[in-house]
């Protein structure tokens, strides 16, 4: 199949093209090699981020008070929905890879709908915004898709491959226990530590292997979802500092989030990994042959 066939909608899902292509430059060694295998791994990372880099770019350009009389909550969803609309128009998401991402947001909604409620409060939205629901506006299950979209583009960009991905439904029941564990420790205590020895036993032997330019590097699984937790840690503290929202001790003046939320987030995208594993199971093979 040739490119223009592959990716007939636009530069930029000709830009995917040339990602994706195992040897545009020729045969490369030495430093060569490492740069351009640096540069294309730091091309395709950015590209896989586009939705999450668009949506946080407008967390920093809508003010406050909003645009053009809509509240900055009711811009924000509208930023969310144009980027997504985009993507799809441009070919540079698949609509199963959008329906995918919707079952994120749907999900990050329903989190987001409890941890807001009167009874817990962990986190608030204080603004006005006429696309609330249940005291939490709209926009906020797509930080949720966000992260679904960087795992479901990376996986195409980098061609990912998991080498010892565990069971199917041992994955399973750990991303249930993730999500359950996030509205049930408010009742019964928090196991997050005791889930997430689980994960570690289970994702042990699993390694990512993963194409930068046209040779497959490999690294553990496990550090992959450590370090994804880790940036969108930072891409939560960026968001409460421009107080899209805020933890209780956050009201008064603003302070850096927790550090142990990086743990939670970290165990947010192993149960977001575990969605977007099975999607791709379902439709080919994901482990690489011994």
């Amino acid at each position: 199949m040739t490119t223009e066939t592959a990716y007939p909608a636009s530069r930029l899902s000709s830009l995917d093209a040339l990602l994706c292509d195992k040897q545009p430059w020729g045969e490369l060694e030495g430093a060569k090699r490492f740069i351009v295998e640096f540069l294309y791994f730091g091309i395709k990372e950015a590209r896989a981020c586009m939705f999450a880099g668009l949506f946080f770019i407008s967390i920093f350009l809508v003010p406050r008070v909003g645009l053009f009389g809509l509240p900055r909550y009711d811009v924000l969803l509208v930023i969310a929905l144009a980027i997504q609309f985009f993507m799809i128009w441009s070919k540079l998401e698949t609509l199963d890879e959008a329906k995918a991402i919707l079952l994120f947001h749907i999900v990050g909604f329903a989190l987001e709908v409890f941890k807001t409620s009167s009874s817990i409060q962990s986190w608030s939205y204080p603004d006005f915004a006429y696309t609330k629901v249940l005291g939490v506006p709209l926009f906020s299950g797509f930080m949720y898709a966000a992260v679904g979209s960087y795992i479901i583009q990376a996986w195409r960009l980098l061609d990912v491959r998991i080498k010892h991905h565990p069971s199917y439904w041992m994955a399973t029941l750990i991303g249930l226990a993730i999500y359950l564990n996030f509205f049930t420790h408010h009742y019964i205590g928090d196991y997050r530590w005791y889930i997430a020895a689980c994960a570690v036993g289970l994702y042990a032997r699993a390694t990512v292997i993963y194409r930068p330019y046209d040779r497959h590097r490999k690294m553990p699984l496990l550090l992959s979802f450590i370090l994804i937790g880790f940036f969108v840690w930072l891409a939560e503290n960026i968001s409460t500092f421009f107080g899209i929202w805020k933890y209780p001790n956050q009201l008064g003046a603003w302070s850096v989030v927790h550090i142990g939320k990086w743990s939670s987030w970290s165990l947010l995208v192993i149960m977001t990994f575990t969605i977007v594993s099975h999607l791709k199971h379902i439709k080919s093979r994901i482990s690489v042959p011994e």
